[in-house]
């Protein structure tokens, strides 16, 4: 104990004298944005030079900025030697933007989704989601701020001027070989950065400064907070500003989440302060914690991480002259925060979060894995949930394993309604599209699925701890429209396709009467539910659905074609 009680100081030490200037990531503004993704070397230690990953540059991202409104174009040009994706996290887009894993760019190949810009002022990121090598993308450098503006925001009396008074932080722990490269997260994520900076120390006028805080690490929660525990005030989540300014003197983030927090400087000139995570106060079964899990279920080689249970400096803060037309005091009142209302949803949805067998003699780790969700880990070719358009649902989270999860959606924001049969916390009442789920505990929360939908192309709901996403711990939903939900139901077979024994007790077999081939189908029960879908590797004529498992009712086929979808009307006796 006394060996690591010294190392841990010994970092500590080393950590506290912030030698980097922070880097500012240089802003694109406008309406289309070149995003050249590239290798670099970047020199972290002294004689070492360890390979990185960009954006525009051998290392880190620039920050997009756009206006509510806006429409928008980004070209994503892959200059790496392998595939990537670029995923806008927070931004609500049809599927086929999203940039989920299943919007491959292969290399020397591009990719340039376009849309119009519908979320509320608020801080959200972009970085490589798929393939299995989200982690190892991130932690290379792939990872960039996306902020957005809107009149609301720009009328309230609050720090606006980008890299002056208005600072993005995204803190990463990072983990090195031994040959100081850059390795996959696992135990030892001891390197801290802030902004790509390892080190960091920022000159912060005399005045109310805005920070927007982004968790961008693979594995570890931060519970931020300052040295000389001076109250901050948080004003957005996610999503977007709250109604109110909060007063806090903790707050904490897991991988994936955002807040803004205004931190007045006013009358400090010379002070130096340091924006600390205060991970001694964080419960047992975060990733970051004293403890994760007991007995045999333990992360192996968690206690060698001397910055897991203790308090760590993140970024030096010297207090220098204000600038011109400096803001010195908070507001209080923000911008109204109107919830969805909990009376108007139709539907509810369980997902459970716990160990996989990947073998039937497995014993699988209750803290390590390997995790999935509902009793499945992620397949490209499978879609896991079924939501209709328009429609307002409660999702609740169930957590059976004895770590943390931070649970993310795409496409939407939603509203906390519970945790563990409690309202959420202050710091988590406003639009998240992150949350937190703790062992034991459960999560319900209420969202709207409005704008679009795709019937095959899907969007994701995930862990943001970026190994347990790679390793699996990921599903699938699409947005079907609802009018095409009713119609399906009165859909009859045509010529193209001929489907017998239906009804049946044993098998459909389905052949193409034209030359049309069939390139995949969706099996649904009547109710909507995806009960199996097939993309086929290579065109078929004919294929066949056993049907001995499936309950006595009525289904719906969607075969795919390369030029159209057929809905057919299938009946089990």
């Amino acid at each position: 104990m006394k060996r690591l009680l010294s190392l841990f100081l010994i970092t500590f030490s080393f950590i506290a004298n912030a030698q980097n200037l922070l880097i500012i990531p240089p802003a694109l503004t406008g309406t289309s944005f070149n995003l050249n993704v590239q290798s670099g070397i970047q020199s972290f230690y002294t004689g070492i030079n360890t390979p990185t990953y960009g954006i525009n540059g051998p290392w880190m991202a620039p920050t997009i900025i756009v206006n509510k409104g806006d429409s928008i174009t980004l070209n994503v040009i892959n200059g790496l030697n392998v595939k990537t994706t670029m995923h806008w996290h927070g931004l609500h887009v049809a599927p086929e933007n999203d940039g989920g894993p299943h919007q491959i760019i292969q290399p020397s190949t591009s990719w340039s989704p376009s849309f119009k810009i519908r979320n509320q002022a608020g801080t959200f990121w972009y970085h490589p989601h798929g393939a299995g090598q989200t982690d190892l993308q991130v932690s290379k450098g792939l990872a960039g701020f996306f902020i957005i503006h809107d009149a609301d925001e720009l009328a309230l009396n609050i720090p606006q001027t980008y890299g002056v008074d208005d600072i993005p932080l995204v803190i990463q722990s990072k983990e090195f070989d031994i040959l100081k490269q850059i390795a996959i997260a696992g135990k030892m994520d001891t390197a801290l950065f802030v902004n790509g900076t390892l080190d960091p120390y920022y000159n912060a006028p005399a005045q109310v400064i805005r920070f927007r805080l982004l968790n961008g690490s693979s594995l570890r929660t931060y519970n931020f907070g300052l040295s000389n525990n001076q109250t901050f005030y948080q004003i957005a989540t996610e999503g977007g500003i709250i109604d109110a300014s909060l007063p806090l003197t903790r707050l904490r983030l897991s991988p994936g989440e955002r807040a803004e927090i205004l931190v007045n400087f006013t009358g400090m000139l010379g002070q130096t302060i340091y924006l600390k995570s205060f991970a001694s106060e964080l419960p047992n079964g975060i990733y970051g914690a004293d403890t994760v899990g007991y007995g045999a279920d333990t992360i192996h080689e968690y206690h060698d991480n001397f910055l897991n249970g203790a308090d760590f400096d993140l970024l030096k803060i010297t207090v220098v002259s204000p600038t011109a037309g400096a803001i010195n005091s908070i507001p209080i009142n923000l911008i109204t925060y109107n919830p969805y209302n909990l009376a108007n949803a139709t539907n509810t949805r369980r997902i459970v979060m716990d160990t996989i067998r990947l073998l039937p003699a497995d014993i699988p780790n209750r803290a390590e894995g390997p995790f999935g969700m509902n009793e499945k880990t992620f397949d490209m070719d499978s879609i896991n949930e079924i939501v209709y358009l328009n429609t307002t649902e409660i999702w609740t989270l169930i957590n059976k394993t004895l770590v943390a999860h931070p649970f993310h959606i795409h496409d939407v924001q939603f509203n906390i309604i519970e945790k563990s049969g409690l309202p959420p916390s202050a710091s988590e009442t406003g639009w998240k599209d992150v949350v937190l789920v703790m062992p034991g505990d459960s999560v319900k929360f209420l969202t709207k699925f409005d704008d679009f939908s795709n019937d095959t192309v899907p969007y994701m709901f995930h862990c943001h701890l970026l190994h347990h996403e790679d390793d699996g711990m990921m599903g699938s939903f699409v947005v079907i429209d609802s009018a095409w939900a009713l119609n399906i139901q009165e859909i009859t077979n045509t010529n193209d396709f001929s489907i017998y024994p239906n009804p049946t007790n044993n098998f459909w077999h389905i052949n193409s009467i034209t030359d049309k081939p069939i390139t995949g189908y969706t099996l649904y029960s009547i109710g909507g539910e995806i009960i199996e879908k097939k993309q086929f590797k290579k065109s078929l004529s004919t294929f066949t659905i056993i049907n001995t498992s499936l309950s006595e009712g009525q289904y719906i086929l969607s075969i795919y074609q390369k030029e159209n979808t057929q809905n057919f009307k299938l009946i089990k006796q």
